[in-house]
C-alpha cells in the first residue's frame, strides 16, 4: 500500500501544481498572483467577510493570509476595518475598484479554467466530484481523530 498510496498524492500534487501553471497565466496577466485572485474572487459578490471567514474559504494559509490583504490593500482593492465586535478581528472587503477587477477578471479566470475541462462528460465529473469528496472526508476525519501515541508515549 506505501507505494501506492505515495502514487496516488503524487498524482494530486502534480495535477494541482499542473492546475496552478495553466491558470496562472490569465491570473497573471491580470497583475494578481494565485493568493490575490484567491482573495478576490472570494470576496467578490460578499459584503465583505472576517479574516477567519477568509481563511475558511480560501485556499490560503493562515500565516499567509495576512500578507496577501496587505498587498491588496496596497493596491487599492481591499480595505480592511476593525470588527465592531472584536477588536482583535477584522473585517476585509472589496474597495471599488477591487469589484471593478472582480467583475472584469473572475469571467476571464473561470472560462479560462473552463478549457481544461471541456471534454469531460457529466459522468466524468461526477467520478471526480466523488473520489475528490471521499478524499476530503478522509483527511478531515483523520485530522479530528486523536494522534497515535509516539514510541516515547508508549513507554
Amino acid at each position: 500500500m506505501g507505494e501506492r498510496y505515495l502514487r496516488s498524492v503524487r498524482l494530486l500534487a502534480e495535477c494541482m501544481q499542473g492546475f496552478e501553471r495553466f491558470s496562472g497565466d490569465s491570473v497573471r496577466q491580470c497583475g494578481l498572483t494565485h493568493a490575490q485572485f484567491d482573495i478576490i474572487a472570494t470576496l467578490g459578490n460578499t459584503a465583505g467577510m472576517t479574516y477567519k471567514q477568509l481563511g475558511e474559504r480560501t485556499l490560503i494559509t493562515k500565516g499567509t493570509l495576512t500578507g496577501v490583504i496587505d498587498r491588496l490593500e496596497q493596491k487599492g482593492l481591499v480595505v480592511r476595518e476593525r470588527s465592531g465586535d472584536d477588536k482583535r478581528s477584522f473585517f476585509v472587503s472589496l474597495t471599488a475598484s477591487g469589484e471593478a477587477l472582480f467583475e472584469r477578471v473572475f469571467p476571464a479566470v473561470v472560462a479560462h479554467g473552463k478549457q481544461l475541462f471541456a471534454s469531460c462528460s457529466d459522468a466524468e465529473f461526477d467520478a471526480i466530484d466523488s473520489a475528490l469528496s471521499r478524499l476530503k472526508q478522509m483527511i478531515t476525519d483523520a485530522s479530528a481523530a486523536p494522534s497515535p501515541p509516539t514510541p516515547k508515549e508508549k513507554q
